[in-house]
C-alpha cells in the first residue's frame, strides 16, 4: 500500500510538471522517491520499476502527460545519491546504474559483485579494454555483426580470444542467470591475457571487409559477455 501511494504521488505530480527544483520540494517528492527505492531494495521485491510506473500512468487518464522517462531519471539520481551515502564509490555506482537495472532489489548484489571484481589484479586491464571495445563499437556504421566465423581467423590472438570466450562466457552467463553476480564477473578474469594479446597483435579495422566484420563481431561478443552485471568501462581510470 505504501509503495502504491508513493508511486501515485510521484506519477501524478510529475505528470502535471510539478518537479522539484533546486532546494525546493514542496511535495516531498525526493522523500517519496527514496521511500519507493528503499521498499524495493530492502524487501528485495520481484518488481521492476519501469513496469510499476507504467502501471500507474493510466490511472490518471488524460489528466497528465506521461512522465515515465523524467521520473525514471529522477529515481536513478535519487538512487545514486543514496548508494553513495551508503559508502559505495562513484565508480561502483556508475558502473551498476549505467545499465539502468529495472529490478532495484538486484542493485546491492550487483554493487558487491563490482567491488569484488575491482579487487582482482586483472580488473584494471579488463576495464580499460572494455572501454576501448565500447569506443570501437560506437564508431561502427550500421549494425555490428552478431556472428563470429572461426574459419576467418588469420591471427593466433583472435582465435585464442574466441576460444577463451567459449569457456568463460557460458560460465559467466550461468552464474548471472542464477543470480550469482559476483561469480559472473569473477568468471571473466581469465580473459585478461587473451584480450591483451588481441589488442597487441590484431588490427580490428582490416582492409578485408569480411575480416573486419568478423573481428567486430568477436569484440561485440566480448562486450556483451562483460557487461551484463555492470558497465565495467566505468571502472577504467
Amino acid at each position: 500500500v505504501a509503495l502504491a501511494d508513493k508511486l501515485e504521488t510521484l506519477v501524478g505530480l510529475f505528470g502535471i510538471g510539478q518537479l522539484p527544483t533546486g532546494d525546493k520540494d514542496p511535495f516531498a517528492l525526493r522523500r517519496h522517491a527514496l521511500g519507493v527505492i528503499r521498499i524495493l531494495i530492502e524487501k528485495n521485491l520481484p518488481l521492476e520499476l519501469p513496469a510499476l510506473i507504467a502501471a500507474v500512468v493510466p490511472v490518471f487518464g488524460e489528466l497528465i502527460t506521461n512522465p515515465s522517462q523524467p521520473l525514471l531519471t529522477f529515481m536513478a539520481d535519487r538512487l545514486a545519491v543514496s548508494l553513495r551515502d551508503q559508502g559505495y564509490s562513484a565508480q561502483e555506482v556508475d558502473a551498476v546504474l549505467a545499465l539502468s537495472p529495472a529490478r532495484l532489489g538486484d542493485v546491492p548484489r550487483r554493487l558487491e559483485a563490482v567491488r569484488a571484481f575491482a579487487a582482482l589484479p586483472e580488473a584494471a586491464s579488463l576495464a580499460a579494454a572494455n572501454k576501448r571495445v565500447g569506443n570501437i563499437l560506437k564508431k561502427v556504421e550500421g549494425e555490428v555483426p552478431g556472428a563470429v566465423d572461426a574459419a576467418l581467423f588469420k591471427e593466433a590472438a583472435e582465435a585464442a580470444l574466441f576460444e577463451a570466450l567459449q569457456v568463460a562466457a557460458p560460465k559467466a552467463h550461468a552464474a548471472f542467470e542464477a543470480g550469482d553476480y559476483t561469480g559472473s564477473l569473477l568468471a571473466l578474469a581469465v580473459l585478461k591475457a587473451p584480450v591483451d594479446a588481441f589488442f597487441d597483435g590484431v588490427m580490428v579495422n582490416a582492409d578485408d571487409p569480411a575480416l573486419k566484420a568478423n573481428r567486430l563481431g568477436l569484440l561485440s561478443t566480448l562486450h556483451a559477455a562483460m557487461n551484463r552485471v555492470a558497465d565495467l568501462s566505468r571502472l577504467a581510470a
